[in-house]
This record gives structure tokens, sequence and C-alpha cells, in this order.
């Protein structure tokens, strides 16, 4: 089944078919990052304040991710193999504060409509993302091979850059 032209302008995310649902993914992968979350309330540089809670972004990459392709290489099993892994739906989208402001679930929850960077704004190429640096492409380290006790040596503020 073709997608409609522009179909997320006019369609909300609840009334999304599934071919639409993931074809909003622009495949940045940035959720592939591990996150943590701390109760601290003073908002650094390198997080997102949410409930009194700060989001912290980390370059390092679950085992499962290709950073290249920026794809996951298990995805059909990711919250099986992981069970931390979300799988983005209609129903827990209220809950999306983890995912980087520029995912575009989270924009279109949120109003904000696509950037011009979207895949589905380049005829479905990733090319503009990963030139406009809105991807994980070869910035990631594998999570295989860090000492998570040392996660803070890897807290990194590109994740939360948001170009329109």
């Amino acid at each position: 089944m073709a997608l409609t032209e522009r179909f997320w302008e006019h369609k909300s995310l609840d009334q999304m078919n599934t071919e639409e649902w993931e074809a909003l993914c622009d495949g940045c992968a940035k959720c592939c990052l591990n996150k943590f979350i701390d109760d601290d309330e003073d908002e650094g540089p390198t997080a997102v304040l949410h409930d009194n809670e700060q989001v912290h972004y980390t370059n390092i990459a679950c085992r499962y991710l290709n950073s290249h392709k920026c794809e996951c290489t298990q995805y059909s099993q990711r919250t099986v193999l992981v069970p931390d892994c979300i799988a983005l739906t209609k129903d827990n989208l209220k809950d999306i504060f983890f995912m980087p402001t520029s995912c575009a679930y989270r924009r279109l929850h949120e109003g904000r409509g696509l950037p011009h960077w979207h895949p589905l704004l380049n005829d479905g190429k990733k090319s503009l993302m990963h030139k406009k640096q809105m991807s994980v492409r070869n910035k990631t380290i594998s999570e295989l091979d860090v000492n998570m006790d040392d996660f803070e040596d890897f807290i990194v503020r590109w994740p939360l850059n948001d170009l329109d």
C-alpha cells in the first residue's frame, strides 16, 4: 500500500495506520543510545529536565545497533533481547519524554511538524539527516566495549540537537 502524500499533515498520530506510523521513524537511532535518568533538579547542558528528573544521553549504543546504518540488527526481537527497549506505540506516546526532541513522533505529538531533513521530506532518503548530523551514524560506542560504571565519561550533548 502506498503512503498518502504528506499524510502526517492531515492525520493525527492516533489516525495513522501501521505503515504510516512506521514511516514516521526517521531512522536516526538516537533512541538506541543508553540514557540515564536522575532526580537532580538542576538541568545541565547535557540533560533534558522532565518532572524533576534529568535525562542524560550518552554515546553508548545498544549492542544490537549497527551505527553506520542506524539500524537495529535484531529489530523484530529487540524488546525480548533488551527488556529496557521500548517499542513506541500510540498508547505509550504520552510518556516519550526520554525521546530526543528531534524524534518525529515527539515533534508531531507536540505539534511541531517534521524537520526539513526528515526522510519523508527527502524522497525517503536519510542522506540529508546524516549530513545535518541528526543521526548516530559513526558517533557511538557499543555497550559491549564500555564499563557501564564509567557512564558519566560518555555523556554527550549532540543527541539533543533539534534542527528545523
